[in-house]
């Protein structure tokens, strides 16, 4: 499974790359700590079985999965690449590193 790096993610945001930002949390972790880009959408990890057909006309679009430290978000990638997803990335140490390296005034949890 690839991984980017938060740096690189910020590079994407910031030059308004296409991609779409993955969020596999739970709704909660969102409300207190979330990326906020037009091109994000929750779905999480366990949901993602019944609720992939809302991604299934990106499958060759980049998505970058997120979770808090990387395990979900990885999971999600595993699943989406087994569904016919060709360019899927995890979010190597998730939010959390996310809010260490990008963006202190996110929480780290």
């Amino acid at each position: 499974m690839e991984e980017i790096s938060v740096q690189s993610l910020k590079e994407k945001i910031d030059s308004n790359t296409n991609f779409i930002l993955l969020d596999v949390r739970e709704p909660f972790e969102q409300y207190q700590s979330k990326i906020d880009i037009e091109n994000s959408r929750l779905i999480p990890v366990d949901e993602l079985s019944e609720r992939v057909n809302e991604l299934a006309d990106q499958k060759e679009k980049e998505i970058i999965c997120l979770c808090r430290s990387g395990s979900r978000s990885a999971k999600a990638c595993k699943f989406l690449s087994q569904e016919g997803f060709t360019n899927v990335k995890n979010l190597k140490g998730g939010i959390n590193e996310w809010a260490r390296e990008i963006d202190s005034s996110l929480p780290v949890y």
